[in-house]
Parts: C-alpha cells; sequence; structure tokens
C-alpha cells in the first residue's frame, strides 16, 4: 500500500515542482505584489502617511505637518491626470505646475515641494523609497512645510499613482 501511495505522489510532486509561482513574470522576475485599497484600509491612509512622514520629520528635527482637505485635493487631481498619462512627473495633462494646482483648489499658503511616485507600493513603502532619494527627501524634510496633502489614484490593473504636496 505504501509502494502504491509513493508511485502516485511521484508524479504530482514532480508537476508541482514545475509549476510557476503565481507571482512570477513572463519575463521570469518576480511580478509586483499588489497592494489592494479595499473601502476598510482606504480611511487609514492619510493616517498612517501623516504618522509615517511626521516621525522622520521628528527624528530630523523637523516641524511636524498636518493634513489639509486643499492640499489633498490638489494632490488627488494630479494622481488622476498622471494615471490618464501614465506617466509620473509634476506637470497635467494640461500644462499644469503643483502651484497651479494649489491655486485651483484656493490654497492660500505657499509650495514647499511635491512628491510623485508610479508603483504598487503601500502608502509606508512609498514614504521609505521618497525617504531614501536625495531630492524628495530634501522636500520630506523641509522645515517650512506645516501642510500635507496625499492622495493616489488605483488603476484596475492595482498600478498606484501616488502624489504628495507639502506646503506652508
Amino acid at each position: 500500500m505504501q509502494r502504491r501511495t509513493f508511485v502516485l505522489a511521484l508524479p504530482a510532486l514532480a508537476l508541482a515542482a514545475c509549476a510557476r509561482p503565481r507571482n512570477i513574470g513572463a519575463d521570469g522576475l518576480p511580478g509586483p505584489q499588489i497592494y489592494h485599497i479595499t473601502p476598510e484600509v482606504e480611511a487609514g491612509i492619510p493616517f498612517r502617511f501623516l504618522d509615517g512622514l511626521n516621525t522622520l520629520r521628528a527624528a530630523a528635527g523637523a516641524p511636524q505637518v498636518q493634513l489639509d482637505a486643499q492640499l489633498n485635493a490638489a494632490a488627488a487631481t494630479h494622481s488622476r491626470d498622471m494615471a490618464l498619462q501614465n506617466r509620473p512627473w509634476h506637470f497635467g495633462s494640461d500644462g499644469s505646475s503643483p502651484l497651479d494646482r494649489l491655486r485651483r483648489v484656493g490654497y492660500a499658503g505657499g509650495l514647499v515641494g511635491e512628491a510623485i511616485s508610479e508603483s504598487y507600493e503601500t502608502e509606508l513603502e512609498t514614504l521609505a523609497a521618497w525617504s531614501e532619494a536625495p531630492e524628495t527627501r530634501e522636500v520630506i524634510l523641509d522645515r517650512r512645510a506645516t501642510r500635507l496633502g496625499l492622495a493616489w489614484f488605483q488603476e484596475p490593473s492595482g498600478k498606484l499613482w501616488w502624489t504628495m504636496v507639502l506646503g506652508n
């Protein structure tokens, strides 16, 4: 009986060893881990990001920032627009700049900087990536910043377009 079980199990093991893991792309490289933003997850994203950002700022001796609804609106507009353009860059499809987007939402303060990303990463993974790059780290830790706008647009494929705007 044991011999029969072994003989029957052997082909199954061989097939399992040949099966390709689901997260391997056609190029043989690992595929993206998709961060699905569900309604339950969505509400906490700005606050997790804010806590992470303020932790980085405190470690660098920079003052904390607060979420700002107008900056969130400007960031949301840009995240969706980047997805429509299918490219991460700081200019809107109409040629608008980050400062133009702040004016359009009625933000009376100044622009400190903007960070953008096209990824499949969570908000904290995105913040970590921004904090490692010198250009965006400089924006994150800028002592003039007092207000934060954060938004994202998620495509059906799971790709995320993140926009962070810091103002004062």
